[in-house]
C-alpha cells in the first residue's frame, strides 16, 4: 500500500534519471532487496510510476529500500530527502554526519544511540530495513575532516550550555535532543565507561560480537554515555569523556560488523571518529580509521581500505607508539592482499613487523591495543597469504599464530584453524585441510 498522493515527486524522477534506472528496474531492485530481508514485495513499473507521477509514498521499509537501490547504482548514500521521501523516516541519515561543531557532534552521536534502541525493539529493526545501504564513499568526508583537524580546540560544556544545548565551542544554539537534567561529569563517571569498554573487549575476544554481553554495549551508550555527553564538564574531563565514549562507540561498530550489520557498523565508526577528534586522541582516531579500512576491505573495496589504513598511519607519525604503528601497517597489508598486490602487501608486512620489533614492554600503548601481539601479527599475515593463495606462507605464519594461549582468545584460535584449513583445501591438500581444522 501507499500513502495519499502529494503531487508529482520530481525529486525521485530526477534521481532515477541521473542513476539511469528505469521504472521496471527500480521495482525489481526494491523487490530483490526486500526478499533479502525476508519481505515479500510485488512492486512493478506501474508502482514506480505512481511514486513519481502522483507522489504516492510506499509504506513500511520500502522508502529505505528505494534509497538503498538507487544508492547502490550511484555508489553513494542517498538520503530520503534527496528522493522526496524524507517524511517517511529520517533514520537513514542518522549517524552518517561528521559535524564540525562539537554540539552538533554530541547530538549526532546520541541520536544514533537512540536509533539503535528503536531498531532492537522494532522486531524487523531499523538495521534490517537499511540493509544494503552501506557505501564506502560515506567515509570520505569523515576521513578528510579528521585528517585536516584531528582535534577540537575546546570541548568544555558549562551548566548553562548543558541546559540550552550549546557548548563553549558552539555557536549553533542547537537544542539538546533529550530533556535530561544536566549533571556535572567527573572523572569517576568516565572511569565507569572505560571499565565497561574493557569488559566488552575481553568478552569480544573470547566469544565475538554476537554474544549477549557484547550486545549490551549499545545499551551502555544510550543509558550511561549519552546523559554524560549531554551534561556539563571541564575541557579536561570532557576530553576524557569523549575518548571513553569513542572507544565504546567503536566497539559497538566492531560488534555490528562482526554480526553482519554493516550499516550499523558504518554509522558507529563515523561517530567514533568524530568523538575521537573531540577527545584530541589521534591514535584512537587512527584505530577507528583502521576499523573502517577492515570493513571496506571486507566489503570488496580494497583500494579504499588501503587509503584509510595509510591515512591512519601517516597522521600518527611521531604520535603513536611503535606497536600502534605496526597495527596500522598490518591493516594496510590486509587491504593490499585483498587487492591482489603481493609486493605491496609484502612491503607492508615487513614494515609492520619492523615496527613491532621496535616496541617495548614499557611503551605507553593504549589499552584498546592489548590484543595485538606477535601472534596476532602472524595470524593476520597468514590471512594475507591466504588471500594471495600462497599456502606455504600460510602454514608458516599459522604455526606462529597458534602459539598464543587459547583461554583468553578462544574465538581467534578457532578462526586461525579455519584459515589454515581453507588454505590447504585451496591448494588441493584435502588431508592436510582436515587435519588443520580438527
Amino acid at each position: 500500500m501507499s500513502r495519499e498522493p502529494r503531487g508529482p515527486n520530481e525529486k525521485l524522477g530526477t534521481v532515477l534519471a541521473l542513476a539511469g534506472i528505469s521504472n521496471a528496474g527500480l521495482a525489481r531492485r526494491v523487490n530483490d532487496l526486500g526478499a533479502q530481508r525476508g519481505l515479500t514485495l510485488r512492486y512493478d513499473k506501474t508502482s514506480v510510476a505512481r511514486w513519481v507521477s502522483k507522489g504516492m509514498v510506499p509504506q513500511g521499509a520500502a522508502p529505505h529500500l528505494i534509497a538503498a537501490a538507487i544508492g547502490s547504482k550511484l555508489g553513494r548514500p542517498v538520503p530520503l530527502h534527496e528522493i522526496g521521501l524524507a517524511d517517511a523516516d529520517p533514520a537513514p541519515e542518522v549517524g552518517l554526519a561528521f559535524p564540525r561543531d562539537i554540539g552538533q557532534a554530541v547530538r549526532s552521536a546520541t541520536e544514533l544511540y537512540r536509533l539503535d534502541l528503536a531498531g532492537r525493539r522494532g522486531g524487523v529493526g531499523i538495521w534490517q530495513s537499511l540493509a544494503g545501504s552501506f557505501s564506502v564513499s560515506a567515509y570520505a568526508t569523515p576521513a578528510s575532516r579528521w585528517l585536516i583537524s584531528p582535534a577540537d580546540s575546546s570541548v568544555a560544556r558549562e551548566p548553562k550550555d548543558a541546559e540550552d544545548g550549546t557548548t563553549a565551542a558552539s555557536t549553533s544554539g542547537t537544542a539538546a535532543p533529550d530533556a535530561i537534567p544536566p549533571q556535572r561529569v567527573g572523572h569517576s563517571d568516565v572511569t565507569k565507561l572505560r571499565e565497561a569498554a574493557e569488559d566488552a573487549r575481553r568478552w569480544d575476544s573470547k566469544y565475538g560480537g554476537g554474544d549477549w554481553r557484547s550486545s549490551m554495549v549499545p545499551e551502555c551508550l544510550r543509558v550511561d554515555a549519552a546523559p554524560l555527553l549531554l551534561g556539563s564538564y571541564s575541557d579536561e574531563v570532557g576530553r576524557s569523556l569523549f575518548g571513553a565514549t569513542a572507544e565504546l562507540t567503536r566497539l559497538a561498530g566492531w560488534m555490528a560488523f562482526d554480526t553482519g550489520q554493516q550499516e550499523a557498523a558504518q554509522r558507529y565508526y563515523i561517530q567514533a571518529l568524530r568523538l575521537a577528534r573531540a577527545a584530541a586522541d589521534v591514535p584512537l582516531g587512527g584505530y577507528v580509521l583502521a576499523s573502517m579500512s577492515l570493513q571496506a576491505t571486507y566489503r570488496g573495496f580494497a583500494d579504499e581500505g588501503v587509503d584509510l589504513a595509510q591515512a591512519a598511519l601517516e597522521r600518527n607519525r611521531g604520535l603513536a607508539t611503535a606497536r600502534t604503528m605496526s597495527f596500522f601497517r598490518l591493516v594496510e597489508a590486509r587491504a593490499q592482499a585483498k587487492s591482489g598486490d603481493g609486493p605491496a602487501c609484502g612491503a607492508a608486512l615487513k614494515s609492520s613487523e619492523g615496527w613491532l620489533e621496535r616496541s617495548r614492554a614499557g611503551d605507553p600503548d593504549p589499552s584498546w591495543l592489548d590484543f595485538y601481539s606477535h601472534e596476532r601479527f602472524a595470524a593476520d599475515a597468514a590471512e594475507c597469504y591466504r588471500d594471495l593463495r600462497l599456502p606455504r606462507q600460510v602454514r608458516r605464519f599459522t604455526e606462529q599464530a597458534l602459539a598464543r594461549p587459547t583461554e583468553e582468545f578462544v574465538r581467534s584460535h578457532g578462526l586461525r584453524l579455519v584459515v589454515s584449513a581453507v588454505a590447504e583445501l585451496e591448494s588441493g591438500n584435502l588431508d592436510a585441510a582436515c587435519a588443520a581444522g580438527a
